[in-house]
């Protein structure tokens, strides 16, 4: 097993540790913008095969990253299932909302969701092809929680308020939501792995929202769920689990779930994650975005004290979130140089 993301989450430490970035393929690299131009809009650039690899490949040229990570987005799920999807430039995305038995009525299920996601697939055999032979191809989903705040609130919100209220007032429509979530979930990478993903992400990206039982019924639970069936149909293809903002609850996590990896935010310090996570498998992190924007001698040891911290095992490098828009493109070869060089 050559590829060293592989590797890595097979277990192994590594003297220096593979590297990915979350949003790799994005707004921060003058390629993409033309590229994004040239489709038109946001999804029409999701949906066109051709365009959605060439962004995937896009940074793998400029960088030489370890990792390349499926362009497409986390909201293509909903719109499978028959929510209406938007973006309003500047302001993110809009889909019609779930708040009451006969919006979710109007939801598809099973099957159907293929026909909006097989663009999505087909993207995916583009990149088997395309991709350098020592580059880990990573799919990725939503988890139902994330995606469902987006469903009822109708876009994103700072507390995830609406979903946590309709939780409270309708728990029945919430876990009807939840469960039709988790079960596209489960075959879209499922489908995502026939195509020729060899790892896949589970994005839990509101998970620090949920607190006490509610983390274990609608974190905890779904993503256990999603990789046990996945494991069950495709024993071989390791899984990535974010659950971001989780603080204690990345304890464990991985025992509890089923995942082959950890990935963790900056809430949690490098140390902390060697300390109580490490020690039951592979993390991924956990670089904060900003150096990406302000670079210089901050970044270089920041790096260091993460690859540094996280030397003792298995470690897949990466940032704690996406990287920001107003990102410098020279900044993250600097923060790869550091990496790789030391």
């Amino acid at each position: 097993m050559s590829k060293t993301i592989l590797r890595a989450l097979a277990g192994e430490a590594q003297p220096v540790p593979p590297i990915w970035m979350m949003r790799q393929a994005g707004r921060y690299l003058p390629e993409y913008r033309a590229t994004r131009a040239k489709a038109g809009d946001f999804l029409s650039l999701c949906y066109n095969p051709e365009l959605a690899a060439e962004v995937t490949m896009q940074p793998i040229r400029r960088y030489g990253f370890d990792g390349a990570i499926l362009f497409a987005d986390i909201l293509l799920v909903p719109q499978a299932l028959g929510a209406d999807l938007w973006f309003v430039t500047g302001e993110g995305p809009r889909l019609s909302t779930v708040t009451a038995q006969a919006d979710f009525d109007r939801l598809g299920q099973g099957e159907m969701i293929h026909e909006t996601l097989s663009p999505i697939y087909e993207t995916i055999r583009i990149l088997k092809g395309e991709l350098p032979p020592e580059t880990t191809l990573i799919g990725f989903a939503g988890a139902p929680w994330t995606v469902a705040t987006y469903m009822i609130a109708g876009k994103g919100t700072p507390d995830q308020g609406p979903a946590h209220a309709l939780k409270a007032e309708n728990r029945a429509l919430f876990e009807a939501l939840m469960d039709r979530l988790t079960e596209a979930t489960i075959d879209y990478l499922s489908c995502q792995i026939e195509a020729g993903a060899e790892v896949v992400k589970l994005f839990d990206s509101w998970a620090g929202s949920l607190k006490g039982a509610d983390f274990d019924d609608f974190c905890l639970k779904p993503a256990q769920r999603i990789i046990s069936a996945l494991k069950a149909k495709h024993p071989d293809t390791p899984i990535i689990a974010f659950p971001r903002e989780a603080g204690d609850r990345y304890v464990g996590f991985a025992k509890a779930t089923g995942a082959d990896c950890v990935a963790i935010d900056n809430s949690v310090s490098p140390d902390w994650a060697a300390s109580h996570v490490q020690v039951d498998g592979c993390v991924q992190g956990n670089l904060a975005s900003k150096h990406m924007v302000t670079g210089g001698q901050d970044l270089v040891d920041e790096t260091r004290r993460v690859v540094d911290a996280l030397r003792g095992g298995p470690h897949i490098f990466n940032l704690g979130h996406g990287i920001t828009p107003d990102a410098d493109p020279d900044n993250v070869q600097l923060m790869i140089d550091t990496v790789r060089n030391g």
